[in-house]
């Protein structure tokens, strides 16, 4: 068999077998119920009455919920409250997995996703929801199959799409509850939005590197994302997971604590966190509430004058109001003139010809144990300016070599993506390096134009 038909054999029995294990614990829920009722039958001749009052719950219901039941502060009310609730989770990711696996638990009685985006194998150290067995399938329904396979008596809707203007009002209108899981600003700003329009409770989370936080938006009088943030931070000040990073466990926190809060929304119990805001500090182990500030009455969202209607958030474009896109790219750098610049194969010839140089790798130290090219000198950007005595040293050392003809040894720049490189080639040619040249593309373009075995992170 061709590579490509053992790719469509696998993906044929991976979506069997996601039917099949879901078949499977339909099953078993109707198994378990025969099997109770039948445990329960009374003996021949006995007068035992034919129901008992159990507040609406089956006796599946009771078994599956009795540790919520068992809670004063929860009980039946809770439950009950939280059977004929319906929650939207926005983004099936890193706070979205751990969110809807609680909730799909603890019987949500209608459970919403909305994600546009397939898994990826860098996901699964934080997207506990999904298997490798789903990698290059929609999260939507990776999404959906395990949380039916963790409880089969809810109902799982799949909204795979990306959430626009376009469709949010329809979309967030069915559900009682929206929990913001996204990671971008653009998206942030439009459910906040759509939820003042349409009157629903916002819960929001964010993690980033070792930190995150969590509140809950548009609730009871509480003040909404625009309140709080009127003006959209820049888009450099933005990092997203796949730029900074994030510890696996850390959107597994607050994406828990989501859950957390939407089930207390749900089920009318407790103090939702609604005019406050829990931070975390994983490093240190430190949570903290803050109190934020209330409802705005200028804010342009949900003030005394809000000028938004419905009319209004289908005509806003978030994207120029951010100044990013709903789906952020990787930003690329555009600096330098092409003539100080070469490709990742014209970089490849070099080393294949010999020629004496010296490569610099402008990333962080921790990203330059991750990978690097062979014979790559590692001055982070951060620390160039005190450092210029060695590419001094190194350039003369090749120099010295006795290989070298002409103008001497070339300098090469290179980074992960070829942005931090281009800055540093700036730098290098107001210092004299005059010659320096960054890789256009950085390590990504090595991987992808020369060694597809080079590893990309």
């Amino acid at each position: 068999m061709s590579a490509s038909e053992i790719l469509r054999e696998l993906d044929s029995l991976k979506d069997a077998k996601a039917k099949i294990e879901h078949k499977i614990s339909a099953l078993e829920a109707q198994l378990r119920e025969i099997n109770l009722q039948n445990d329960a039958a009374p003996p021949n001749g006995s007068s035992y009455p034919s129901s008992y009052p159990t507040n609406g719950l089956t006796q599946d219901m009771i078994h599956r919920y009795s540790r919520h039941l068992m809670l004063p502060s929860f009980g039946v009310e809770g439950q009950a409250n939280l059977l004929k609730s319906s929650i939207l989770v926005v983004g099936a990711g890193g706070l979205g997995a751990p969110a809807l696996l609680y909730f799909a638990a603890a019987g949500v009685g209608r459970l919403g996703i909305v994600d546009h985006d397939v898994v990826e194998l860098n996901n699964m150290h934080r997207q506990v929801i999904h298997t490798e067995a789903y990698v290059g399938k929609p999260k939507v329904k990776s999404a959906a199959a395990a949380c039916l396979s963790v409880n089969s008596t809810i109902e799982v809707v799949e909204h795979e799409e990306a959430l626009r203007t376009s469709n949010a009002l329809e979309i967030l209108s069915k559900y009682d509850i929206i929990v913001d899981a996204t990671d971008n600003a653009p998206t942030r700003y439009l459910i906040s939005d759509c939820c003042v329009v349409l009157g629903k409770p916002l819960v929001s989370g964010a993690a980033l590197g070792m930190e995150g936080q969590l509140t809950v938006y548009n609730y009871k009088g509480g003040p909404c994302y625009r309140c709080l943030f009127p003006l959209p931070p820049p888009r450099t000040a933005c990092q997203s997971c796949a730029e900074g990073g994030v510890l696996g466990v850390v959107p597994g926190i607050i994406g828990s604590l989501q859950a957390l809060e939407a089930i207390k929304i749900a089920a009318a119990v407790g103090e939702p966190l609604s005019g406050r805001m829990l931070l975390l500090d994983a490093l240190s182990g430190r949570t903290r509430i803050v109190k934020i500030r209330g409802r705005s009455m200028h804010c342009e969202a949900c003030g005394e004058n809000a000028t938004f209607t419905e009319q209004k958030f289908q005509e806003f474009d978030y994207e120029k109001f951010t100044e990013t896109p709903l789906r952020v790219p990787p930003l690329k750098l555009h600096l330098l003139p092409s003539e100080s610049r070469i490709s990742s194969k014209e970089y490849s010839e070099i080393i294949l010809k010999k020629e004496p140089h010296v490569l610099v790798d402008v990333r962080p130290a921790h990203h330059f144990k991750i990978v690097s090219l062979p014979k790559s000198l590692n001055i982070p950007l951060s620390t160039l300016e005190s450092r210029l005595p060695e590419i001094s040293s190194a350039l003369k050392k090749e120099e010295d070599s006795g290989l070298v003809s002409g103008s001497g040894a070339q300098l090469y720049v290179v980074c992960r993506r070829g942005n931090d490189s281009q800055r540093a080639v700036q730098y290098l040619h107001k210092m004299g390096f005059t010659s320096a040249k960054d890789i256009v593309g950085g390590l990504e373009s090595w991987a992808y134009n020369v060694d597809p075995k080079f590893p990309t992170y």
